[in-house]
């Protein structure tokens, strides 16, 4: 670990004068959108005054000295007006906007990437989400670069509040072996020693500091800025920081909030030394000394940034202030807190500037105005030339034999892609947390190897009872991360939004265990927040899984693509229904207009013939949409149905037999595969003049002629199929799992659940009585 001090030459004027321009354009837009803009409504606004203010050293320093074209950056949530107020002054950010935080269509609550009319790198607001995407950002930029150079290289920053270090997310993304080989990445924790409710008692710096050692990062730390490293070298200096570092950081805090006097009285205690060099010391030198940090001295930033060893990441601790400046300043209530008028026109007169006049750029002809002008030009960034995704097919043509699982399907599908569309197959980058050879990618892994940042031995290529071969090496296209489900989705999310980032689409496809997929979900759904576009696969599924128990059976998960916007699921019964929704899914990413996936796949073995693919070629064409827009009848009662019965995934064999048995009685039944619940519904809703979806799926496989009592079952919770019954207002009863399972074989595990063909069976007969 490095401490670093004020080492560098004296900053100039013009960049304290930014520093403290930002400092008030920052807490001005906060105060405006708080205190000035009318609010009708009376709910509180918001903002975050003192968590900018301890920012506005740091980002002043990065922005206006160490900053290159080439560098993305990632700001903790709290300090967005930071960002809004450094884009304002570089043109970049339209005055019209700053009055506008919070409110509809204005500036947004949180840096968002596809919201803000502003520059922001990465979306940030979930909390340790946004603080690890530029490490998954940074192996993003890496592997695209292996499809085109001209993305080139730059330092990924990440400004994060040292409270988010509680985020186990944060702690995941440190310690994968990846991580390690990633020079580019660079942390800064904003050190203020508070979180939203208090003063962290014991904020363990130098554990935190020894744990990303421990992980291989480099370790700089801003503690002290120049007037205090002067003190230290004066007699009793020695006192004073050892006095400094042993104190709790609640007493810390405690002298922010003290007069001098209370100082003189305080800071010794016994020590006689100190106290000499405390009595030698004004007013306002010692008032200034107590706040006087490493993370508000832009000599001692820029020491920092000089000493950042690219050869491996970088975390930099800069001890700051919450609120440093501002009349809250240290306060341990400060979170939220706003300055009153008069404290904002004190603050007004601090730094030079006009309450009646508080978006005044700085004249033309000053040197202030001068340096906005160089870094404006020194990071500009022309448009993001998008090229178009490959041509993919809609249809392989195969038509499966056999008997197969959903799972295995996958595999063998992204196998004949690399035959049929070869421009396209290369596109595509599959991600696993350590579950490769258990969700058959194993072909597919071995046919396009494994991506890393170098290439490395296959110490088993030789070994002839070596399976699942592991060939390492830039052109791979497997990345195999831990077993962390927030990584798999963090790295998922940025690899999708390479197209518009660098310009150059690609392909993802994330694949993990179905139970884990709620795990996964919300920093999954962030990703598409910030316009990432990836397909997640959860395999295998459902209470199917039937040997290993209520552990690892996944219940909610159905519902997903009824619920998560910008995401359209599938869960296909059949291995051609994977194929097509597959095609369609990866055709949908790396556009403007794209959403990304959700399949939920099976290990059940299913007869293939059960799907009764049409040989006809328009007929194939016409299962095809049927299969890829939601929704398709399997089988077709002579006459009128007694009965429609709906299944989902798993569960088809056991509607289709129960249909036989069903007809065998006289009650003769349709039998509707429903493939994406999320499709059909968007159509329903569309139909009652909600949305704007295509309503046909409707009429194809719920026609009103041939409306009846429904039955719907899935191997999940039997709400997901539930609205189907409003389609064409018929009484309905609804199979499916709500409760914890339990070991045993299939077909106790769905009797035990009331999925198997007898359950079907009754219910249906309990609606045609």
């Amino acid at each position: 670990m490095t401490t670093m001090t004020s080492t560098q030459a004296r900053p100039t004027e013009a960049l304290r004068e930014i520093e403290q321009r930002v400092l008030w354009l920052a807490t001005a837009i906060v105060h405006h959108a708080n205190r000035v803009r009318p609010n009708l409504s009376g709910l509180k606004v918001g903002g975050h005054q003192a968590s900018s203010a301890s920012m506005v050293t740091i980002m002043t320093a990065l922005w206006f000295e160490h900053l290159r074209h080439g560098d993305r950056v990632s700001v903790k949530p709290h300090a967005s007006p930071v960002l809004h107020a450094i884009n304002y002054l570089l043109g970049e950010l339209d005055e019209r906007y700053l009055t506008t935080l919070r409110a509809f269509g204005g500036l947004q609550s949180y840096p968002s990437r596809s919201k803000d009319p502003d520059p922001v790198d990465y979306s940030t607001g979930s909390v340790g989400i946004g603080a690890t995407a530029p490490i998954w950002g940074a192996l993003a930029r890496r592997y695209v670069s292996t499809l085109d150079p001209a993305v080139g290289t730059g330092r990924q920053y990440s400004l994060v509040g040292d409270a988010e270090l509680d985020e186990g997310a944060c702690w995941e993304a440190v310690l994968d072996p990846m991580v390690g080989e990633l020079g580019e990445v660079v942390w800064i924790v904003d050190l203020n020693r508070q979180s939203l409710d208090r003063v962290v008692p014991n904020i363990g710096a130098t554990r935190l500091q020894g744990m990303f050692e421990a992980a291989g990062w480099q370790v700089l730390t801003v503690k002290y800025g120049r007037l205090l490293e002067e003190l230290f070298t004066r007699p009793g200096g020695d006192a004073l920081r050892r006095r400094i570092d042993d104190m709790p950081n609640p007493e810390y805090q405690r002298l922010l909030r003290c007069t001098p006097a209370q100082l003189r009285e305080r800071v010794p205690g016994d020590d006689a030394a100190l106290a000499a060099l405390v009595a030698d010391l004004d007013d306002d030198t010692l008032y200034a000394a107590v706040r006087n940090l490493g993370g508000h001295d832009l000599d001692a930033l820029g020491s920092a940034f000089a000493a950042i060893d690219d050869t491996m990441p970088t975390v930099i601790f800069a001890y700051t202030v919450k609120g440093h400046g501002l009349a809250s300043e240290g306060h341990p209530q400060n979170h939220s807190s706003l300055l009153t008028h008069e404290q904002f026109a004190t603050l007004a007169e601090q730094v030079g500037t006009d309450v009646d006049a508080p978006w005044a750029r700085f004249d033309g002809d000053s040197a202030a105005a001068a340096l906005c002008a160089e870094v404006a030009q020194r990071l500009h960034r022309d448009p993001v030339t998008t090229t178009a995704p490959p041509a993919l097919p809609t249809d392989i043509g195969r038509t499966p034999a056999g008997t197969a699982t959903t799972q295995a399907a996958l595999g063998r599908a992204l196998l004949d892609l690399t035959r049929s569309a070869p421009d396209a197959a290369r596109r595509v980058v599959t991600l696993c947390p350590d579950v490769s050879s258990s969700t058959n990618l194993g072909g597919w892994v071995n046919k396009v190897g494994v991506w890393s940042v170098d290439d490395r031995v296959d110490w088993f290529a030789d070994d002839p009872e070596t399976i699942l071969h592991w060939r390492e090496s830039a052109s791979g296209q497997h990345l195999e991360l831990g077993i962390a489900e927030t990584n798999l989705v963090g790295l998922l999310g940025e690899l999708g939004a390479t197209w518009s980032r660098w310009g150059q689409p690609l392909l993802p496809i994330g694949v993990l265990y179905d139970p884990f997929v709620e795990r996964a979900l919300e920093p999954w759904s962030f990703g598409m927040y910030a316009g990432g576009q990836s397909i997640l696969v959860g395999t295998p599924s459902g209470v199917a899984l039937a040997p290993e128990g209520g552990a690892h059976q996944s219940i909610s998960t159905p519902s997903v693509g009824l619920e998560q916007p910008g995401c359209i699921s599938y869960d296909p019964a059949f291995a051609i229904d994977v194929e097509w929704t597959l095609l369609a899914s990866l055709a949908r990413l790396g556009r403007p207009d794209g959403t990304s996936a959700y399949l939920r796949l099976s290990t059940r073995p299913v007869d293939q013939t059960l799907a009764a693919v049409p040989t006809d070629p328009a007929a194939r064409e016409r299962r095809r949409r049927q299969v890829v827009g939601g929704a398709y009848p399997l089988r077709r009662a002579a006459g009128e149905p007694a009965a429609t019965i709906v299944a989902m995934g798993a569960v088809v064999p056991e509607a289709l037999a129960a249909a036989e048995r069903l007809a065998a009685q006289g009650q003769d039944c349709d039998v509707i595969c429903v493939t994406s619940p999320g499709l059909v519904f968007e159509a329903l809703q569309a139909r009652g003049g909600h949305g704007s979806a295509e309503t046909w799926i409707l009429e194809a496989a719920f026609p009103a002629r041939r409306a009846a009592p429904m039955v719907t079952v899935l191997d999940g919770h039997p709400h997901t199929l539930a609205f189907l019954a409003g389609i064409n207002q018929v009484r309905a009863s609804h199979l499916g799992v709500s409760r914890f399972g339990q070991s045993g074989d299939l077909d106790d595990v769905f009797r035990h659940h009331g999925l198997d063909t007898d359950s079907i069976v009754a219910a249906a007969l309990d609606l045609t009585d």
